[in-house]
């Protein structure tokens, strides 16, 4: 089966042009310190442009306002819009928002909830409302059938109980998808579903945002932040229901597996970013007497850099290229390798450009330091490194069979051909 990653030359001009947009325009805004509130004021003009030039929403279907690109122009998209922090918001597929109306689109179809489409997904796609997706608990991150928050239904409402940690934006948002035990007396992968939660739901708690490696100063109700949320017999109609019941894990690996290629796509954004600002601080500098860049480990660096970025770029572009083909449930294991992978160059590159820049790379005087903080949770989130290694490696071993002699032994292996060539060897000895 041949692989194919190109794109048409119309998709290229779009690709030119959002390269130059966001560099020449989205990134100023990093230097701004703007409040959440100004921020989107400030974005208005930039995301009109967006939508002028046909690139808003692009994760999703046309008939639902997006482009729908596929994975692999996806992929090639996010690339450029990774390079910096805003670049997914001004063009509308941001987490949590972009997988949140996929779920929604996702739900509407297999339930027939149409209420749902004007309610919560128009004004998301729209940009007036903004979501989080409530599904990590304390005690539940990795393995998320442990979760024990439950909605139990009560006439034509679900009552919800439950604890919530590290929602996105879950101070700023206006509703939650929430993930939670609808039926407990079976496995948790039939027995949980995804509820829409507005946030000012009596019985819904934002207790704080918490403070992280990626933004360890306390704060509440800023853009990015990662909420803690109780939820305290909290009632929502019963046809907030995302889907059908006892559905949410396969929405939820239906998000996941796109959101992951995303994620990947965006990090190679990140790295190209950081990779750049190390090749110029090489050719820049001069200490003992040469340059940074005649200095051999440092051109090991650069080496090392370019290769790890071309190789994640292709097993993210292969993954992307194979959901498209095939679908995200037979693209799991590529899906998965490109998760920790891509994950660690990220983390390795930044940390090079970092290192190559000395205490101006350790300050906040070169945008390197947050994204050396923000660089670590990608080890973390969307699932731990290991857990995507321990997919990897039972999906790959399942192609093995056990053997009392190893296929490979070269004594058993030689009376085999012996056997099967008996009568040219025969013919061999008589000639001689």
């Amino acid at each position: 089966m041949a692989w194919d990653f190109s794109t048409d030359p119309e998709f290229e001009e779009q690709l030119d042009w959002m390269r130059r947009f966001v560099r020449t325009e989205v990134y100023p805004l990093e230097t701004l310190g703007l409040s959440y509130d100004r921020f989107l004021e400030v974005i208005k003009p930039l995301q009109q442009q967006v939508k002028d030039r046909g690139l808003w929403a692009s994760h999703l279907p046309p008939e639902l306002g997006g482009g729908g690109f596929g994975q692999v122009r996806l992929g090639l998209m996010h690339e450029i819009l990774g390079e910096t922090p805003y670049g997914p918001v001004v063009f509308g597929n941001n987490a949590p928002d972009s997988g949140n109306a996929e779920l929604l689109a996702i739900g509407i179809a297999s339930s027939g909830r149409e209420s749902q489409r004007s309610r919560w997904l128009e004004p998301l796609l729209e940009g007036t409302m903004r979501s989080g997706f409530s599904m990590t608990e304390p005690g539940a991150g990795a393995d998320p059938t442990m979760i024990t928050t439950t909605a139990v239904a009560d006439g034509d409402a679900w009552v919800i109980d439950g604890h919530k940690w590290f929602t996105t934006n879950g101070s700023v948002a206006d509703f939650l998808i929430v993930m939670a035990v609808t039926n407990p007396d079976v496995h948790p992968y039939q027995g949980c579903s995804m509820i829409v939660v507005p946030t000012r739901t009596p019985g819904v708690e934002i207790v704080r945002d918490v403070a992280t490696m990626e933004d360890p100063v306390e704060h509440f109700g800023k853009f990015g932040g990662h909420a803690e949320i109780r939820y305290r017999e909290v009632r929502v109609p019963y046809e907030n229901l995302v889907g059908k019941e006892g559905e949410g894990f396969v929405l939820a690996q239906q998000r996941l597996g796109p959101g992951r290629i995303h994620h990947c796509m965006r990090w190679l954004g990140q790295s190209r970013r950081a990779f750049d600002m190390l090749c110029e601080r090489a050719v820049s500098r001069t200490t003992h007497h040469s340059l940074l860049a005649e200095k051999q480990t440092i051109q090991n660096w650069v080496a090392e850099s370019l290769a790890e970025m071309t190789a994640a770029r292709l097993m993210t572009l292969y993954a992307a290229w194979k959901m498209d083909a095939v679908g995200a449930s037979a693209a799991r294991v590529e899906i998965a390798m490109i998760k920790y992978y891509g994950a660690g160059v990220l983390y390795n590159v930044i940390d090079r450009a970092v290192q190559i820049h000395g205490a101006l790379g350790f300050s906040t005087d070169l945008p390197l330091e947050s994204m050396y903080r923000h660089a670590r949770a990608a080890r973390i989130y969307d699932g731990p490194d290991e857990v995507h290694k321990v997919t990897v490696a039972r999906q790959t071993l399942k192609g093995y069979a056990p053997v009392a002699v190893p296929s490979e032994h070269v004594p058993t292996r030689r009376a085999e051909a012996r056997e099967r060539f008996a009568h040219l060897l025969g013919e061999a000895t008589a000639d001689h």
